[in-house]
């Protein structure tokens, strides 16, 4: 299927790589994290594995024109091959019904997809009317009916509440309706990358015996799907999400999709951790769910650690299969804290692991080790006594343990016998006083749990003050003295020596990308090049660093490989293998020129309806973390670079370069910004990414107490941050003489991406920063050589995968902003 590639950057480029190669490892990766993402649903009689050498029909149009990834940045990929479902099953020698078949073959190629323009992306495809004639004569031919569905989303696109998006189209429920009344056996697969309406397939019964949520795999995602259905892999993928029986069911519903801003009302109560406290008859498939060919039995557990919330808790179990198959089972481990002052969740995941393939009768110790922090809960309110600080509230800690959210069962409690402070930390990124409102918590009557209400609390800091104890001191200017960036990375000279040569204009150069996608100084369709950006800079020996997208593959104009979308790989819930297929997708990166790739998304499934849902991982943080730590690690390991994005609360594509995202300190801590200290402190990316959106009235990328506070001062962050591409117009409303740019490198963002702002065409390189250096009460030398510093780091440590590109190229007139 055809995908437009840079659509982004709405310019021609010329294609320099035509080579398809993709190496045998990454292929054999790809297909196998695709097959073990497949969720199976639903499996009655046990209609799957489809019979061996049994016809099968097969129907729907998405069989020919299957959905590999969504749309944007994080999916248009030049992927050296797509297979269609149809191929896929033909290769593995299913007996599907070649009357049908044809007629899908034949009526696909005469009404082919329109794959849209940015942000008009499909969200579907027209499905073809049925015969009733063909609808019968295959089910005289085969047992079993394969019905697929597609979906997709993407960048700048929400999914919408519409038959086509998140609900059924009449052609689709008509083609359902005249299966189901014609197969005994029918089974439903939908290729998604994003949770979409599936209240319809208990209208069936039955008769709707398998439901599988094949999400989108990317080149090889087909093919783990049809190992799947053949049996070739025992499904052990497990969701990510939960799946509630309506739409108005989900607690952020009327909060999303807004213009202008969203209240995160629900707080805390993000997915599972909602329905299981308040809702879970709402609930049609939950978190952590999934069905396989395999049964398991896990023994009594062995609970240690932990007393007096002292010190991590250790949990082990033994797991066994009990089956005739051969499979892998997902162990997974919650908490239920007591409510006390804050109000907690009736379940929060706090650890998971999977087993290796066990056969018939063969088991595993699995062993998880819960740190005392991960029970812990943010006081942003000061409720407990010690505001802005982790805490143990005294009671009991229940451990529940098992396969999904639903059905975990108690193994162990930690008793505290009074309040611990795990972790004090200083209030930032606090609600607006200007911008108050109400918050979700629970009220217990009894053993009921019911939804309260309270203010939120708003925020106290002296921003001004906090910057201006904390400004970077100027390293004295020296004038070019002979020092070469090889002299700092051979640790002959220091960084700071080597900063201080840089003229202003270096600095500045330093703290932004090349001003346009598609730069001359990186590989052709490149999204941004930053670093050795001046002739001046690359003859002291900086090199430009090539950055391309991401989530789901390289992003050049060459071919390179099509990854399963982030949904897909959380969905197996081994980060073991994500850092194995990351690592061998960074050996492409190197191959074809990429340094930094701008991966992975890591925000969190708020809401159903986000259009870039596919790319992010989970409604969880800790599944999001371990996720994004493992892509990270893969990545690094071989001397590329990874961007974990977007930082922060970037939970929804409708106006998302302006709308607010007002959020608790509390729910940011615990929800919106775990996943991201989880990859900090366990992976160390080595540059990371803000998001377009406004945290509480302050965009991100100009945003202190995000980056500054938070990320750099309280977990310890040493690397470099970006902006995400094209950057808002802004005042410091502390410092008149600040904005811009100034703003930006006063918020500790140290690269401006691709080196533009919003309107970069107009008004070319954003010059903020040197006026602002000139203004008495503007941005300050230090704060600059600061930037550069991290920068210069970044360059230093990554190793970028081709020296010495695009020596002597300067950008003309025309190079600034996008073509």
């Amino acid at each position: 299927m055809h995908r437009v590639v840079n659509g982004l950057a709405q310019q021609s480029v010329d294609i320099v790589d035509t080579d398809r190669t993709v190496a045998p490892r990454l292929v054999e990766l790809c297909r196998r994290a695709a097959g073990e993402g497949v969720v199976l649903l639903r499996n009655v009689d046990g209609v799957l594995p489809l019979p061996a050498h049994a016809p099968v029909a097969v129907f729907g149009r998405v069989q020919c024109d299957w959905f590999a990834v969504g749309y944007g940045s994080g999916g248009d990929v030049k992927a050296p091959y797509e297979v269609s479902l149809l191929e896929a099953l033909r290769e593995a020698g299913v007996a599907v019904v070649g009357e049908l078949a044809a007629a899908y073959e034949t009526w696909a190629a005469a009404n082919p997809p329109d794959e849209g323009y940015w942000g008009n992306w499909p969200r579907h495809f027209d499905e073809m009317p049925l015969d009733a004639g063909l609808v019968s004569r295959a089910s005289r031919e085969a047992g079993v009916a394969v019905v697929v569905i597609g979906r997709a989303a993407g960048e700048d696109r929400e999914s919408v509440l519409e038959p086509g998006s998140y609900y059924l189209t009449d052609a689709e429920r008509a083609m359902l309706d005249a299966v189901v009344a014609r197969f005994e056996r029918v089974v439903v697969v939908v290729n998604t990358g994003n949770v979409m309406d599936l209240s319809w397939a208990d209208d069936y019964g039955d008769r709707l015996a398998g439901l599988i949520l094949a999400w989108q795999g990317g080149m090889e995602g087909s093919r783990g799907l049809v190992d799947v259905l053949t049996g070739a892999v025992s499904p052990s993928g497990r969701l990510t999400d939960t799946i509630a029986r309506r739409y108005e069911d989900y607690p952020s519903a009327p909060n999303f999709g807004h213009r202008h801003f969203n209240n995160y009302a629900e707080d805390v109560f993000v997915g599972y951790r909602y329905f299981e406290t308040f809702a879970p008859e709402a609930v049609q498939f939950p978190f952590g769910f999934g069905l396989g060919y395999a049964t398991f039995e896990l023994g009594a557990a062995e609970f240690s650690g932990g007393g007096d919330g002292d010190g991590d808790v250790a949990v082990s179990v033994e797991v066994r299969n009990v089956g005739e198959r051969s499979g892998r089972e997902v162990v997974q481990l919650y908490v239920a804290a007591p409510d006390g002052a804050l109000g907690k969740p009736s379940r929060a995941l706090v650890g998971y692991a999977k087993t290796a393939e066990l056969a018939p009768g063969e088991s595993e110790r699995v062993s998880l080790m819960v740190p005392r922090a991960a029970l812990a809960s943010y006081d942003d309110g000061g409720a407990t006594g010690h505001r802005s600080a982790w805490v143990l509230e005294p009671g009991t800690y229940t451990l529940y343990m098992g396969a999904d959210v639903r059905t975990a069962e108690r193994v162990g409690a930690v008793e505290v016998p009074e309040l611990v402070v795990v972790e004090q930390l200083a209030e930032a990124c606090a609600v607006d006083p200007e911008a108050p409102f109400r918050r979700m918590t629970v009220r217990r009557d009894g053993a009921a749990a019911r939804v309260g209400w309270e203010d939120v609390p708003t925020r106290t800091v002296d921003l001004r003050r906090r910057i201006l104890d904390a400004l970077a001191v100027e390293i004295p200017v020296t004038g070019y003295r002979g020092v070469q960036f090889d002299d700092v990375a051979a640790g002959r000279r220091s960084m700071d020596e080597f900063v201080a040569q840089l003229s202003d204009e270096e600095l500045e150069a330093l703290t932004r990308g090349h001003g346009r996608m598609n730069s001359p100084l990186g590989a052709v369709g490149n999204a941004g090049v930053f670093g050795g950006i001046l002739e001046s800079l690359r003859a002291k020996g900086v090199p430009p660093v090539t950055c391309t997208d991401g989530p789901s593959g390289i992003r050049l104009s060459a071919y390179a490989s099509l990854l399963p979308c982030g949904t897909a790989l959380a969905s197996t819930w081994d980060p073991a293998l994500v850092r194995e297929l990351a690592a061998e997708h960074a050996l492409e990166m190197v191959r074809k020129g990429s340094d930094v790739l701008l991966s992975p998304g890591m925000n969190i499934h708020r809401d159903p309806l986000c259009g870039r849902n596919f790319e992010y991982f989970s409604e969880d943080p800790l599944v999001t973390g371990r996720m994004g730590a493992a892509v990270v690690a893969g990545v690094q390991s071989r001397g590329v670079a990874a961007c974990p994005k977007h930082f922060a609360a970037n939970n929804q594509e409708t106006n998302r370069s302006k709308n607010d995202s007002r959020v608790s300190e509390r729910a940011l801590r615990e929800i919106y910004l775990k996943g991201f200290e989880i990859v900090v402190k366990e992976a160390w990316p080595q540059t990371i990414m803000t998001s377009y959106n406004k945290i509480n009235g302050v965009w991100a990328h100009y945003n202190y107490e995000l980056v500054t506070t938070i990320l750099r001062d309280q977990w310890g962050y040493d690397g470099m941050v970006m902006t995400d591409w094209w950057m808002q117009h802004s005042r410091d409303p502390h410092f008149p003489e600040v904005w811009d740019s100034a703003y930006r490198v006063r918020a500790g963002v140290d690269v401006l991406m691709p080196g533009s702002t919003v309107d970069g065409l107009r008004r070319g390189v954003d010059r903020s920063l040197l006026r602002s250096l000139a203004k008495g009460d503007g941005v300050r030398r230090g704060e600059l050589q600061a930037v550069a510093g991290r920068v210069l780091r970044f360059v230093e440590v990554s190793r970028p995968a081709r020296s010495g590109r695009g020596e002597g190229v300067e950008p003309d007139s025309r190079s600034a902003g996008i073509g």
